[in-house]
């Protein structure tokens, strides 16, 4: 474990004016900063009442100290945190006292490297952290919390003890030749390297669903011009968001807004009318338009009751037959046109107005549904990767795809634990730490090597 020589002190909530703020210290000089600053080394993780007062024994702040001491804290070494008023001068004061008892500023991250560093969590664990002081809904709040108790890690072990395990019998054949070890058995090894490669692209396909969480889901509003595509959102958002005109075309570029639809959080991206004969600079918004369909999780195409359907691309209609289209009849105020009527009885339109509210429950109701089917299978749901994952989860499939191959080709031997221990790496870059004495572990049980 690594044993740092400084001590860093922060600020550990938002800067600004509050009730309270939180002043957090770490390393090998807290006890003696505590016992200076209180008189006396307080006991652990109770909250203890005092006056802070800085070296020339001024009175800074009526405050609560909290002590934790090394193994039991969030950094893994002795920790104090500080609860005073939430006065920015009163805060700095306390920083600068604490600079001048020897501590320095924590640079950004830093506790919670820390805390990785001395094996408090592995790197996931600490990515999760951040995932969950920006989880902007509950799924992508319970999947934060979920990763932050280790569910990714565990995973992660999993995968890892198989592939330790087909690993030994490999190292084993080669270094051990000589020893009573079982014949060379390829094709159970590849069994059990198909069934990682598996697993590892299931995981591996969490990656997009990663991105819905953290970013929200790609909601995209397409239709004809004046189809009331900007009233729709501003009544989903709650509040006059995008320009709205009688006049077509009123949209040129898109606009994006975010918004919670139940569990889940919405890109809600209004885009310009989509029509086959626009104007030069029309033609531009049309065109952003088709990008941001083609990139869309989840479609609304909205029509008009009360004109026909609109001509559309040929490439927007086979789009809009997709399973992630919602198919939303808005202005139901109005005549209901009768094609469009019969269109909308085929293709079990959701009905809205957006101009008074009604059906935009239904429509809600609609999405959460639409948002659901967006997620993985239940066993996966709360395992949602990030890029920095999915980069070494590809790196592994590849490896075992190299490795595969070559068994089923009669290759050395030693190659393909060449590709093993690369799968081996990149799975270690996912938790940010591998033993590799866990793979001679494995190999001598498994063989009884040197009994």
């Amino acid at each position: 474990m690594p044993r740092f020589t400084d001590t860093i002190a922060a600020l550990a909530t938002p800067n600004g004016t509050s009730a309270i703020a939180l002043v957090r210290v770490s390393g090998p000089d807290v006890s003696r900063i505590a016992r200076e600053v209180i008189g006396e080394l307080p006991s652990a993780r109770l909250a203890r009442h005092g006056d802070y007062r800085d070296r020339s024994n001024t009175l800074v702040d009526d405050v609560l100290f909290t002590f934790f001491p090394s193994g039991n804290s969030y950094t893994g070494e002795d920790a104090l945190e500080i609860s005073s008023h939430g006065n920015p001068f009163i805060t700095q004061k306390i920083l600068e006292d604490l600079f001048a008892r020897g501590c320095r500023a924590a640079e950004p991250g830093e506790f919670t490297q820390r805390a990785f560093l001395n094996g408090r969590m592995d790197l996931s664990q600490a990515e999760a952290v951040m995932d969950l002081i920006h989880a902007r809904s509950e799924r992508a709040l319970a999947a934060a919390n979920q990763q932050l108790r280790g569910s990714l890690g565990r995973t992660m072990a999993g995968l890892t003890e198989r592939l330790l395990a087909a690993l030994a019998r490999i190292e084993a054949y080669i270094d051990f030749p000589d020893e009573d070890l079982p014949a060379e058995d390829r094709a159970s090894v590849r069994l059990m390297l198909e069934s990682l490669s598996v697993e590892t692209g299931r995981l591996l396909a969490t990656s997009h669903y990663g991105e819905l969480l953290r970013d929200g889901i790609k909601t995209v509003i397409v239709g004809a011009p004046n189809a009331g595509k900007s009233s729709l959102l501003n009544r989903l958002v709650g509040r006059e968001r995008a320009i709205v005109s009688p006049e077509p075309g009123t949209t040129r570029d898109f606009i994006e807004e975010r918004i919670i639809v139940g569990p889940h959080c919405l890109r809600l991206i209004d885009t310009a009318g989509i029509n086959l004969a626009p104007g030069a600079i029309e033609k531009l918004g049309i065109e952003k338009s088709m990008e941001r369909v083609a990139e869309a999780d989840l479609i609304l195409f909205v029509m008009e009751a009360g004109r026909p359907l609109p001509a559309l691309p040929a490439s927007l209609v086979e789009t809009l037959r997709g399973p992630q289209v919602l198919t939303v009849m808005n202005k139901i105020d109005l005549a209901m046109d009768a094609e469009t009527a019969l269109a909308a009885a085929s293709l079990n339109t959701i009905r809205v107005s957006a101009l008074t509210g009604e059906g935009i429950e239904a429509l809600t109701a609609a999405i959460v549904m639409a948002a659901y089917k967006l997620e993985p299978s239940e066993q996966e749901a709360f395992i949602a990767i990030n890029a920095r994952h999915a980069d070494a989860l590809a790196r592994a499939q590849v490896c075992l795809g190299e490795a595969i191959d070559k068994l089923g080709d009669e290759v050395l031997i030693e190659l393909i634990a060449s590709d093993l221990r690369g799968t081996l790496g990149a799975y270690g870059d996912i938790v940010g730490r591998i033993d590799n004495e866990r793979m001679l572990d494995h190999l001598f049980s498994a063989f009884c090597i040197g009994k």
